[in-house]
């Protein structure tokens, strides 16, 4: 193991002489405590050191010893439902070596040793294999098959294999290759900074579906695609975090969260445990992993932690499982960047942030995707990244939104006026946006019906409307506008109160299918042709409003979701008494 030496420490930055054969990204350990750390800088003779734990008390001619190798995660059974801090190391087994503040220099492998899997294999010996094929599976949840796969760049005839119970490092499958006998066992390493590879990179045309009426109608996110969620504090960002982990059609959730202040990371760590996953009925935890960095934790961990997340998720992409993965926030992680930029004396961007700051957001975000894995089934998995950014105050001009609108395709702005109101999801139908829309309409045709992306267009041109309306209204009053305008308004407020609005809490409410979202917008945008038709055959306002079949559309959204027979009968409601108030106004 080759040995340096410290020659300089500026806060989580350490400077180190001496190791001449060590590269970028390097994992070593610094002083007596063998603290973690990663080269991120090599100059000549001298290497920059970002270490993930408190410096305190390292000085200069104290020793690094480097391990030659990447930092790199394990991936393998035991994943699912583990807590993990930015570099893999589970906080479980840190909090019983260290108590409740992790002492420094404590280290823990990232998958257990002693828990025994059992193994199933799937393939024979004299078999075949090339990288990505699953060998075996391991049934690692009740939710949740953990498929086991030969390790990228082996290929080779399977020699022996047997099924059994086996922990993660011992050998379940030997294989005769060029170079001789290659032992696989559960468990394999891959380097967080290397993205994993794939056969094929398709592009993202299946929506993910939410079950947020807002998201999946107005503004929806394909399967591998990429969103922000910027918005300041109290504008709803944990609710909706909650709300897509828990209802997405993705069978593996990734959480990360890079940095948050500990009540927020602890909320996450309390409710997610006795969340139930609707789809199975078992906890949500049983799909579930979580990278927990909170924001008293080393600054350079957070850097890593999002990485880390992003690996595990390529991980099970590649078993053929759709992942959504949950960055909160980048903002902390952005502020390590600038962190350690600061420590290394480089040349400041916009705000002190790293010039490289949006190359290194592209980086991250560029490693979703809809994909063929590797292997010779040719399966299909997905990652869909979900990023939530923090701006202070807000302001969604400041880089790292800025920088993040520049790489994702979705756009759901949140507004703590919106929140305060109570009005959940807090996303701004005005300044929010999808890239996604196009792609996903054959989709959309297939699963729901033609009219569907009509129906949304429309609805979104009268809250448009509504909009340039509002500014007439708050001047002049109401009655300024015309009974056209008038309606206008009505259908606005519907739309807004009656389908955007939507209560997590609430059982009939929490979820909506995009049947049920097609049935809800199609009967609001129904309602408001009649009553144009209406108001054009001379009908009086008070009339249309008082029409009984509003308070049905009104409360549509706690209907039952295979109840088709109660949006049949509004739709003939809406036809009839539309009609029939000609009648009355005419006698």
């Amino acid at each position: 193991m080759e040995q340096g030496v410290i020659i300089k420490v500026s806060g989580p930055l350490v400077i180190g002489e001496g190791l001449p054969t060590s590269r970028m990204y390097d994992v070593v350990h610094v002083g007596e405590e063998r603290l973690m750390g990663e080269i991120i800088e090599m100059r000549g003779n001298t290497a920059s050191i970002q270490v993930y734990e408190e410096t305190t008390g390292l000085g200069p001619g104290d020793p690094i010893y480097s391990t030659g190798e990447p930092l790199s995660v394990e991936l393998g059974p035991g994943l699912i439902e583990s807590i993990y801090d930015g570099v893999q190391r589970p906080l479980d087994v840190l909090q019983a070596r260290s108590g409740d503040f992790i002492a420094r220099g404590v280290e823990a492998p990232g998958l257990p040793r002693d828990k025994e899997w059992a193994f199933t294999p799937t393939v024979s010996v004299n078999d075949e294999v090339g990288e990505g094929d699953i060998i075996g599976t391991v049934p690692e949840t009740p939710i949740v098959e953990h498929k086991i796969m030969v390790p990228p760049g082996v290929k080779g005839t399977v020699k022996r294999i047997e099924s059994g119970a086996y922990n993660v490092t011992e050998t379940v499958c030997v294989l005769a290759t060029d170079s001789g006998d290659v032992e696989l066992t559960l468990m394999q390493r891959w380097p967080v900074r290397k993205g994993r590879p794939r056969a094929k990179k398709l592009a993202p045309v299946k929506p993910l579906t939410t079950g947020q009426r807002v998201i999946d109608t107005f503004f929806p996110l394909a399967k591998g695609g990429t969103a922000c969620v910027p918005g300041p504090f109290g504008s709803g960002k944990t609710v909706i975090q909650h709300q897509i982990s828990k209802w997405a059609d993705a069978q593996i959730i990734v959480f990360i969260g890079c940095g948050e202040r500990g009540n927020e990371m602890t909320d996450v760590l309390l409710e997610f445990p006795e969340l139930i996953d609707p789809y199975s009925g078992e906890p949500l935890m049983k799909r579930t992993v979580l990278v927990a960095n909170t924001s008293n934790m080393p600054v350079a961990a957070r850097e890593a932690s999002v990485y880390t997340g992003i690996t595990i998720a390529e991980y099970f992409r590649d078993m053929g499982y759709a992942v959504a993965l949950q960055a909160d926030s980048t903002s902390r992680w952005a502020e390590a960047l600038r962190e350690i930029s600061g420590r290394l004396e480089e040349m400041p961007g916009e705000e002190g942030y790293p010039a490289y700051l949006g190359t290194r957001l592209a980086e991250f975000y560029e490693r979703s995707g809809r994909v063929i894995c590797a292997g010779s089934d040719k399966r299909e998995g997905s990652i869909s990244v979900i990023g939530s950014v923090s701006p202070p105050g807000g302001d969604l001009s400041e880089p790292v939104v800025q920088n993040t609108l520049r790489v994702v395709k979705v756009f759901w702005g949140l507004e703590d006026r919106l929140a305060y109101e109570r009005h959940f999801p807090s996303i701004n139908w005005l300044n929010s946006y999808s890239l996604y829309l196009d792609r996903i309409e054959a989709a959309w045709t297939e699963l729901v019906a033609r009219d569907f992306k009509s129906l949304r267009n429309e609805a979104m041109s009268i809250l448009q409307r509504e909009s340039e309306l509002s500014e007439i209204v708050r001047l002049v009053g109401i009655e300024s506008l015309s009974v056209a305008e008038r309606i206008i308004m009505e259908t606005a407020k519907s739309i807004r109160e009656d389908f955007l609005q939507q209560n997590a809490f609430h059982e009939a409410d929490t979820f909506t299918s995009l049947k049920k979202q097609y049935r809800m917008i199609k009967v609001i945008m129904h309602f408001h042709a009649k009553a144009v038709e209406a108001i054009a055959r001379g009908v009086p306002l008070k009339q249309i409003l008082e029409a009984p079949v509003r308070d049905a559309i009104a409360r549509a959204k706690f209907i039952d979701e295979k109840d088709e027979a109660a949006f049949e009968k509004m739709m003939i409601d809406i036809d009839e008494q539309l009609s029939s108030t000609e009648v009355k106004s005419r006698a």
